[in-house]
């Protein structure tokens, strides 16, 4: 009888501790989130992206946007377009590691203007690059090799990507050969094109549910899209 007593007391104690451990892992979760987002936040001045031409303001709006996105792989990507397409515009950051992982050239639509883009769009046929919040999806082998699927999660301004075939691929006319020859890179019809030697490590580092951010000072967007409101 005592022994069965003892291995009783001894079943409801872990039960107990079982469930003030549930109780707090679930305080954790609360508290860590705000940190967690404040811990981000610091990440921009850790690694010097101001330095790297980057502004506060628009890794602002990436990482507000990115907390709108459920289970977000913290993984951020961003395209400042506000830069020519001359300058590594392209920045590729592990939140959790704190690392910059890519900083490098990205092309834009060869219709949303020469060096710099100026002109979006969310139209078939339009060889312009769209704005906005992407979620990173699976990859494929296509004309340009390893490429990456996105979907673009803003209506009205690019929510036709997928429908577009709107991918990150490699491409020949992105490299720094070019931009010594002409002043600026190639234009694709509206993909972020990257360089070959770095479109496998960085599709590969980025892809299955991270978030990609291409920005513009465009009045309209930051007025309007959903994910900086």
């Amino acid at each position: 009888m005592k022994q069965a007593l003892v291995v009783l007391f001894s079943l409801l104690s872990l039960t107990s501790i079982g469930h003030e451990n549930h109780l707090s892992a679930r305080m954790n979760e609360k508290i860590t989130a705000p940190d967690r987002a404040a811990t981000y936040a610091s990440v921009f001045d850790e690694l010097g992206l101001e330095m790297r031409g980057l502004s506060r303001s628009v890794y602002e709006y990436a990482l507000r946007g990115m907390q709108k996105m459920p289970g977000a792989r913290p993984v951020l990507s961003i395209v400042d377009m506000s830069q020519p397409s001359n300058r590594k515009r392209l920045y590729v950051i592990d939140l959790e590691s704190r690392k910059l992982l890519f900083n490098t050239y990205v092309a834009h639509g060869r219709n949303s203007g020469v060096l710099l883009a100026e002109k979006f769009s969310n139209t078939n046929s339009s060889y312009q690059s769209s704005l906005g919040f992407y979620k990173t999806l699976g990859t494929y082998s296509g004309k340009h090799g390893l490429s990456l699927q996105l979907q673009g999660l803003e209506r009205g301004f690019n929510d036709n990507a997928f429908s577009r075939a709107i991918v990150m691929h490699g491409a020949s006319y992105v490299c720094e050969d070019i931009i010594k020859n002409t002043g600026r890179l190639g234009r694709s019809q509206g993909c972020p094109a990257i360089s070959n030697a770095e479109s496998k490590p960085i599709i590969q580092a980025i892809k299955g549910g991270s978030c990609l951010f291409i920005y513009y000072p465009d009045p309209t967007y930051l007025k309007t899209s959903s994910f900086l409101g």
